[in-house]
């Protein structure tokens, strides 16, 4: 499975890929803002961070709501770097526009999917991903991992090339759930990422071998 980052702040994606394990990122419009920074300069440092490798998918939003606008948007955003993943809602005209992406050899991303019927749109207009939000479901009482298995049902019965990339996650808990479901990806915000390392027995069990490490060499 897939690990993305999910933000707008450079430092920490560049903490997240320093680790090693990481294999993109997803921004949107809010990320972006909530940085204060120009969205363009902001992705191309991320662009810059990820420059050696080939596998990485770097998600980047369009707010046009109308078709012909997105296929504006998205024509610079792709020219970029082989890398760039457009992010297109699923919308009617979201629709269209992921087909005639689909058509111009883009890579997408169909965002703030909420419905296995708007899996199945993204995924016959050709969407490289899928991002069903979890979280916001979850928020409003509705169950997001029967949504997810229900996606991964239709996929695979009918062998359709989309992938799964869950968003909107709100825990560790939640990341390994999508693994057992066989989510493709999953984004995550930079502390759902720093909670994936962290386990009390980790920290107790490395500071029991420590002490007795220390105790051993002082004997000597």
């Amino acid at each position: 499975m897939k690990l993305f980052i999910d933000s707008g702040n450079v430092e920490e994606i560049k903490k997240a890929y320093a680790v090693g394990v990481i294999d993109g990122v997803t921004t949107n419009p809010s990320l972006i803002a909530k940085e204060g920074r120009d969205f363009m300069t902001v992705l191309k440092e991320i662009i810059e961070i990820f420059e050696n490798r080939k596998d990485v998918s770097i998600s980047a939003e369009v707010t046009s709501t109308e078709v012909q606008g997105m296929l504006a948007e998205a024509k610079p955003l792709a020219k970029l770097h082989p890398s760039i993943t457009i992010k297109v809602p699923i919308t009617p005209s979201g629709i269209k526009a992921l087909k005639e992406m689909f058509k111009l050899g883009y890579k997408t991303n169909a965002t703030l999917c909420f419905s296995a019927s708007q899996a199945l749109l993204a995924a016959k207009a050709g969407a490289t991903y899928v991002s069903p939000f979890l979280g916001r479901l979850d928020d409003i009482g509705e169950n997001s991992q029967k949504l997810l298995k229900e996606i991964r049902s239709i996929y695979d019965i009918y062998e359709l090339e989309t992938q799964i990339l869950a968003a909107s996650i709100r825990s560790h808990r939640q990341v390994i759930d999508c693994a057992l479901v066989g989510a493709d990806a999953v984004t995550m915000p930079y502390k759902i990422f720093e909670q994936l390392f962290q386990h009390p027995q980790t920290d107790q069990g490395l500071k029991k071998f420590l002490a007795d490490w220390q105790t051993h060499n002082s004997r000597g």
